[in-house]
């Protein structure tokens, strides 16, 4: 599913590197995309590898403080008004469960769920979990976002460093930026990036 939206996404408005950078940055503050989607819009965009690390990483942390202050006044709110409230309940149920796993790992546990970029992980969970399980802001904030970062860098190098590679051994200079394009395509089907 991940790979068919960002591939929607990359294929918006071609031509103009504003737009570019802007629905990369777009992609990396979404749920379920995040930096993982915006590398590989990215990658199909043909944005500078630099800039696009720059930019997925400032899209992924936006959100991020957001989620922690403010994720359980909002489910208060959605309960009290019944808006998906069995779904809300359902969550924070499945939380509590596994409360004593998540808190015996504490740090460590939250910076892995973060940063390794599979279905159902990343800052957004990450900060969903931190926040219905009360770690501190000052303590999961951190965490969570170096966990994005190294997240980010996995990505980088999936599309940007094995793309490049790929394309200066098998295709020459002239046709780096087309291979790391296709690179960033094939990895968005190959790697299971959505639920």
């Amino acid at each position: 599913m991940t790979e068919h939206i960002a591939q929607w996404f990359a294929g918006i408005s071609q031509g103009s590197r504003l737009f570019d950078y802007l629905i990369t940055f777009i992609v990396s503050c979404l749920p379920i995309l995040e930096c993982r989607g915006g590398m590989i819009v990215a990658g199909l965009r043909s944005v500078p590898a630099w800039q696009a690390f720059i930019i997925c990483y400032i899209g992924n942390i936006l959100p991020i403080p957001f989620i922690l202050l403010f994720i359980k006044s909002i489910f208060a709110f959605m309960k009290k008004h019944n808006i998906l409230k069995g779904f809300i309940e359902k969550l924070e149920g499945k939380t509590a469960k596994n409360e004593e796993k998540v808190l015996r790992y504490k740090q460590w546990g939250l910076l892995a769920f973060v940063a390794i970029p599979l279905p159902g992980t990343g800052g957004w969970t990450g900060s969903l979990f931190a926040a219905l399980l009360n770690i501190d802001f000052k303590k999961a904030f951190p965490i969570i976002a170096l966990g994005i970062l190294i997240a980010e860098i996995i990505m980088f190098v999936l599309v940007y460093v094995i793309g490049g590679a790929f394309a200066q051994y098998f295709l020459g200079s002239e046709a780096t930026s087309a291979a790391v394009e296709s690179t960033a395509a094939f990895i968005a089907q190959a790697l299971p990036l959505a639920g």
